[in-house]
């Protein structure tokens, strides 16, 4: 039996979200923007899935903006906020403003921030792969008006200390947002509390379905909408919603609060049994081991081999495993967020990422070590067969 630890990459569709879908998939009909009856099932469907992702986020109902998944909520803050600060600098003649982004954000926020019309900085990490306080000040300016630091990375797990990140964005007047994609149920999140003025969400990644996602956002922080043709989602996305897909997000949403802690409990078990059994390999390197990570994550190097092809390997004996995040596989150059985090390139080209979900098993633990030793047991007899016949 196949065995799956790619949850940060994508997770199982939950029954129970597929049951709440499927009346909106062809036995409810109806355009939400229309006034009659119908229409008004649709829309009441959606507030009410929108009034739980809130929930799950700690925000409220009318701070949620439905979008097509995590990368277009990251698109839309980005390029809406550059959009609007160019166009408030060419009419105000104000100084230019800046944005500064970690740099270890997903790619959804890393590529497009290189083809935005204003200047950006990275904030640099530590060795743990976290942002600080210290480091956010060096990079800072008086222009920056907007930071972006991610709840918890998606290769390492690690959770960053947000806190004092967005006490100093305040201090300065600077808006704060957070991609919080892999974060949402599996640690508590909240929006309000917080202090931030934005924050992403992806429901493929709690159990819900893929192509659908959130930007929430305070009315204070001012962006410009991207795509235009109609006045949904509080004018910033135009188009007619994906009622079954915000209705799946508005169940797993639901779900992935009330199970918060048992899964929390659940993942880490596993995760803790699977580090103590990497560790009886002389030749793994788990990164970010002292960091305060997310449960369900571990990323770790295998020196002597190619992660790729270890994943492959891996691959062949049914473990579903990857080497970084599924966005950018298939690249030749080391994890971006390893080389931020000052991993050799030779340790970092190794990496594999073990993602673990609410439906594994230790058992799906243990035949991940057994595969695991198998691999290093038979690299490890080819070389010393092959330094035998040099």
């Amino acid at each position: 039996m196949a065995v799956y630890l790619d949850n940060n990459a994508t997770t199982a569709l939950d029954e129970k979200v597929l049951e709440a879908m499927l009346p909106y998939m062809g036995q409810v009909t109806g355009n939400p923007s229309s006034v009659h009856r119908f229409g008004r099932l649709q829309k009441d469907a959606i507030e009410q899935a929108r009034e739980s992702v809130a929930q799950l986020a700690g925000a409220r109902a009318e701070q949620v903006i439905f979008t097509s998944g995590g990368t277009e909520s990251n698109n839309l803050l980005l390029k809406g906020f550059s959009q609007h600060a160019v166009a408030r600098t060419s009419t105000e003649q104000e100084t230019s403003a800046r944005i500064a982004i970690s740099a270890i954000e997903h790619m959804s926020m890393l590529e497009p921030a290189q083809n935005l019309p204003i200047e950006v900085d990275l904030v640099p990490v530590d060795t743990n792969g976290c942002a600080t306080l210290h480091a956010v000040e060096q990079v800072v300016t008086e222009q920056t008006s907007l930071m972006s630091v991610m709840s918890a990375n998606n290769e390492t797990g690690v959770i960053q200390n947000l806190s004092p990140l967005i006490a100093f964005a305040h201090e300065r007047d600077c808006f704060f947002h957070t991609d919080a994609s892999q974060a949402a149920g599996k640690i508590p999140l909240s929006f309000v509390e917080s202090g931030v003025h934005a924050m992403t969400l992806s429901a493929h990644k709690l159990y819900g379905p893929a192509g659908i996602g959130a930007l929430v956002i305070d009315k204070r922080l001012p962006i410009s909408k991207l795509q235009f043709g109609g006045a949904q989602e509080k004018n910033l996305r135009a188009g007619t919603e994906n009622v079954p897909a915000i209705v799946g997000f508005g169940k797993a949403a639901e779900l992935a609060l009330a199970d918060l802690q048992e899964n929390s409990l659940h993942v880490r078990a596993l995760r803790d049994t699977l580090e103590k059994g990497l560790k009886r390999f002389n030749t793994v390197t788990i990164f970010a081991e002292k960091a305060e990570r997310l449960p369900n994550t571990v990323q770790f190097g295998v020196d002597g081999f190619d992660g790729e092809t270890l994943l492959m390997q891996l691959d062949k004996k049914a473990i579903a495993v990857s080497s970084g995040s599924a966005c950018a596989s298939g690249k030749a150059e080391p994890s971006h967020v390893l080389t931020a985090m000052q991993v050799p390139a030779t340790l970092a080209n190794s990496a594999v990422r073990v993602s673990l979900g609410k439906n594994n098993t230790m058992s799906d633990v243990e035949a991940l070590l057994i595969a695991l030793n198998d691999i290093i047991e038979i690299n490890r007899h080819s070389a010393v067969m092959m330094a035998a016949n040099v």
